[in-house]
């Protein structure tokens, strides 16, 4: 027999008098969101996103997954009477994310297109969508909480902290969050599955994407070289001391921590270490030389209503992956940039990923990380950063943070 869930959006007055649209992907976690808001009685209106076309990304005809995926969902929408709507996104989407994607390789950087994604086209013109369709809500399937807070909205990791996603939220915005619902959040991916399969959704088995969806294939340095032609271009490899180990193909074949396929031979364990795409060269080294205390943070997003005090003590995640660190933030002055002051020194993370700032399990902010090194190494990027933008106070500023 089946369960049965009423979910609290949180909208005041009853479910019935809301409209609620809920992004749907086609995978069994946003089928389950419509699913549990039909049922615990609010309008629900299904949209799907179709943002590229597999068959052309890889340069063959009939090959559209993303067709299978608005099939999957039309199909969810149909057997629990919703209304489903297809907007086209591809031209955003290509825009936003993929062309960002591959000029983010070759700027040496590892994007997280998932988070550009959500945030540039899932909570930007989506909620716009919503909106226009007259709903009180726009519900995802992402496992997070929200939480109605003191102050307002708060994004919180999900209770099921194997799935949660807040990682990959961190751009939101105080405003989106003001809209954004994430029924999810409460329950366990094995009850969220239990659910679809009592009520006979087709995608009950359908198994979790795991990669980007526009590189099914995980090639992503076929698909930049397609987009950007001459991105690969051949170098050398580099030890600290200059001295030349090998050659490589393209540094858009490497990303910070790698250890893996370097095209070397050595007595020791080594690790891409720092790349230089503009001189075609790569970095490597032991294990050690990628130890760092201090991250620099840029186009940082906050959540909170107020910056932390200063040397508050939070945790911060530097990967999807990551379980967090202590640390302590130090505040740039145009507050859209920080330090992140780790307690305990830690391999660096390649740049252009997300470094995500909680107190407990509140998503407190973010941002891209800019350089992760020592104290003085982040000083020099903030100096040459503020120098690029004819800042006036830039030596100011460096020294603002040599007492750190």
């Amino acid at each position: 027999m089946k369960e049965s869930y009423k979910i609290d959006l949180g909208l005041g007055g009853k479910p019935s008098d809301h409209r609620v649209v809920v992004a749907m992907s086609g995978g069994v976690d946003s089928s389950v969101t419509a699913s549990l808001l039909a049922e615990s009685g609010y309008e629900v209106v299904g949209i799907t996103l179709q943002l590229y076309d597999n068959g052309k990304m890889q340069g063959r005809k009939g090959a559209c997954c993303a067709g299978q995926d608005i099939h999957d969902a039309r199909r969810v929408a149909s057997q629990i009477g919703i209304p489903h709507y297809v907007l086209d996104y591809e031209d955003r989407f290509k825009e936003a994310v993929i062309e960002d994607f591959a000029d983010s390789y070759l700027r040496g950087e590892t994007p997280l297109p998932c988070v550009r994604c959500n945030e540039r086209v899932k909570f930007a013109d989506l909620l716009q969508s919503s909106k226009n369709l007259g709903a009180s809500a726009l519900a995802t399937g992402h496992y997070v909480r929200w939480v109605n807070g003191r102050f307002g909205p708060e994004l919180h990791s999900a209770i099921d902290i194997t799935r949660d996603q807040s990682y990959f939220l961190f751009p939101t915005t105080k405003e989106q969050l003001e809209v954004l619902r994430f029924p999810l959040g409460e329950f366990p991916k094995e009850i969220v599955r239990k659910y679809a399969r009592d009520l006979g959704l087709k995608v009950s088995e359908k198994p979790d994407s795991q990669d980007i969806c526009f590189v099914p294939n995980g090639n992503y340095a076929s698909l930049i070289e397609k987009l950007r032609p001459g991105a690969a271009q051949p170098g050398i490899i580099l030890d600290k001391n200059g001295k030349k180990l090998g050659e490589h193909k393209g540094t858009i074949n490497f990303t910070i921590g790698q250890r893996r396929g370097l095209g070397v031979s050595s007595s020791k364990r080594l690790y891409v270490t720092k790349l230089d795409p503009d001189k075609g060269i790569v970095f490597v080294g032991e294990e050690d030389e990628l130890l760092s205390d201090h991250i620099l943070v840029n186009n940082v997003t906050w959540q909170a209503h107020d910056d932390l005090a200063h040397n508050k003590e939070v945790r911060v995640r530097t990967r999807s992956t990551h379980n967090g660190s202590p640390a302590r933030l130090i505040w740039h002055e145009e507050g859209r940039t920080f330090i992140v002051r780790l307690d305990n020194p830690e391999s660096a993370t390649s740049i252009g990923q997300g470094c995500v700032v909680y107190d407990g399990s509140r998503v407190l902010g973010g941002g891209w990380i800019g350089h992760m090194g020592s104290l003085q190494q982040v000083n020099e990027k903030i100096f040459r950063m503020d120098k690029s933008n004819h800042s006036q106070d830039s030596t100011k500023l460096a020294g603002d943070y040599s007492h750190v």
